[in-house]
């Protein structure tokens, strides 16, 4: 005579793979159902009359965009310029600050518990605030002009950074570390001669990563009055200088792409250098 057991699941006829909803689950579908509805109702949805009317204005903005003004060429060459020594700088001076800040933030090279919680603090807040928001403030600190879009590129990368670079820092093997601290190399000979060798090529690779962001947001911050090629485009597409506003986006696409195009082939060869080694 055979016997038959019964799980508990089958007794109370759930299937054995479907599982009870926490009540976690329950809120954050609830939240996000709510959002979404309120969304439909105040007119946050695309709705299809709108979309409608959206494309036939693009329409006409590409009838009058086209063919590009080139007239203010010079001056539109002279803003991209100061866009990219915006992207660049900001950069630099980021990652500079983002090395000593990843230190301290990573457990296993922090020399302190409070350092550590601090960098992490000024990581996350530095990440966490948009890189826009970070230009208003620049802009009433130091007033309108590339120096605020430069500090506001500097802040995001170094969060950025710092927390990429700190991650990196955390998955060295602890042997290496721990064979140069008992041949008795003081801490910095650790950083120099462990941390550095073996993280350089994460930290080559995270810095051409924000390197890349960093052009797209010097156009960004040049809204707000940062300095660069974004005021240009500000004021054409206010005067409805569609045309000469086409040359503009069509020189940030050139620079954005030649900044993409760079950094994946410094990328590479990093990573083929750090893979034959």
């Amino acid at each position: 005579m055979s016997r038959t057991t019964t799980s508990a699941a089958e007794v109370r006829g759930v299937p054995p793979r479907v599982r009870r909803p926490s009540l976690l689950t329950l809120v954050i579908v609830l939240v996000v159902g709510g959002l979404l509805a309120h969304g439909w109702t105040q007119g946050a949805a695309v709705r299809p009359d709108s979309l409608a009317t959206g494309v036939f204005r693009l329409g006409e903005f590409l009838s009058d965009a086209v063919p590009p003004d080139t007239d203010r060429l010079a001056p539109i060459l002279k803003s991209l310029l100061v866009t990219v020594e915006m992207a660049l700088l900001g950069t630099i001076i980021g990652v500079i600050l983002s090395l000593p800040l990843a230190v301290l933030a990573a457990r296993n090279t922090t020399p302190h518990r409070s350092l550590y919680a601090l960098s992490r603090g000024v990581i996350t807040v530095s990440r966490t605030i948009p890189d826009l928001v970070w230009g208003l403030i620049f802009v009433i600190a130091v007033g309108l002009g590339p120096e605020a879009g430069v500090l506001a590129i500097a802040v995001d990368v170094m969060g950025f950074c710092g927390r990429f670079f700190a991650e990196s820092i955390e998955d060295i093997d602890p042997g290496r570390l721990e064979g140069l601290r008992a041949l008795g190399a003081p801490r910095f000979g650790v950083l120099v001669g462990g941390v550095i060798p073996a993280c350089t090529p994460s930290f080559v690779t995270t810095s051409m990563f924000a390197l890349e962001s960093s052009a797209r947001s010097s156009v960004v911050l040049g809204l707000v009055g940062a300095g660069g090629i974004g005021i240009e485009l500000a004021t054409s597409m206010t005067l409805l200088r569609y045309d000469e506003a086409a040359t503009i986006i069509l020189a940030i696409l050139a620079v954005v792409v030649v900044f993409e195009r760079v950094s994946a082939a410094i990328r590479r060869r990093v990573l083929g250098g750090a893979e034959q080694r």
